[in-house]
């Protein structure tokens, strides 16, 4: 029995959930991932699986175990890594995840760029709004955009964006421009599901939030087509500031409330921070930290 294989299958397994999502994870057969678990519990001469017709839980012997095999095979990779020359010389995988918009607008052109100023180093880019977990799915960074409950990653914060409500100058001219957040209500609002709740828009008065209904013509689920449609003048929307810099830039929207606007979001690069850090991540830590920051400064505007 190949005691690591039957370790990393053992861990994904756990992390997975089940069987099978171990062994898409792997590219593993269901039934070799099945067999070569009852033959680590054969091995140990104890159960670490609760199995069912339902879910996998792990017995008392499997958590501790589990514990065990996560340390065994960090150690076993870190000092692969080593051996590899990747704490010598940037070179291998690094995963990143990013924000759809903001990866596709910012994070996407620093990778590129990177890419080609060392070409031993090999990203795979996730984008996606769903905030993942940087142990439990493998990611070397993240990058995040709001504030970071207390844990143990390490922040590298790169700049901050704004929550911008926006309509075209032809709503306006035609429906008036809103004083107050509460003028609103009389509005016509592009809602989108993600950034805040469809029937309310929270705003900033005297550093104290305060919530305004807000009635949706159309709703969307997703910010492009929320901006898409203010631009046709369908009515007013709320989107971040980054998304609208060429609209706001071309004349196409209109910002309006700014008093009202709520403390701006930090952006976070994000990652674990345990141990010396490869060098290929510290290499994009150092290539992209300046670059993402002066993109999102450029990404404004005055007034």
């Amino acid at each position: 029995m190949d005691r690591l294989e039957a370790m990393s299958l053992f861990v994904a397994t756990a992390e997975a959930g089940s069987l099978s999502a171990a062994g898409r994870r792997s590219g593993t057969p269901l039934a070799t991932v099945s067999r070569k678990i009852s033959d680590l519990e054969h091995h140990l001469g104890t159960r670490l699986l609760n199995r069912s017709t339902r879910r996998l839980t792990l017995t008392d012997a499997g958590h501790a175990y589990f514990a065990a095999c996560r340390r065994i095979l960090d150690e076993v990779g870190e000092a692969e890594r080593t051996a590899g020359g990747e704490y010598s010389t940037p070179t291998g995988e690094l995963i990143i995840t990013a924000p759809i918009v903001f990866g596709r607008l910012h994070v996407l052109p620093v990778v590129t760029a990177f890419l080609a100023a060392y070409p031993r180093v090999d990203i795979r880019l996730t984008l996606g709004d769903r905030i993942a977990q940087l142990a439990e799915d493998h990611i070397d960074l993240a990058i995040r955009i709001g504030h970071l409950p207390d844990s143990r990653m390490v922040a590298i914060k790169i700049g901050s964006i704004r929550h911008v409500v926006c309509a075209s100058p032809a709503y306006l001219a035609e429906h008036g421009t809103p004083r107050t957040p509460l003028d609103l209500e009389t509005h016509s609002c592009i809602t989108f599901e993600g950034l805040s709740s469809l029937a309310t828009w929270t705003f900033a008065n005297d550093k104290a939030d305060f919530p305004v209904q807000v009635h949706s013509r159309l709703r969307v689920n997703t910010a492009e087509a929320a901006i898409d449609a203010a631009v046709a003048g369908i009515g007013i929307t709320r989107v971040l500031s980054y998304q609208i810099v060429g609209a706001v830039r071309s004349r196409a929207l209109s910002p309006v409330l700014q008093v009202f606007e709520p403390e701006p979001w930090p952006v976070n690069l994000v990652h674990a921070g345990q141990g010396r850090l490869p060098v290929k991540l510290r290499a994009f830590l150092d290539f992209a930290a300046p670059r993402l920051r002066e993109r999102l400064a450029q990404a404004t505007w005055q007034g």
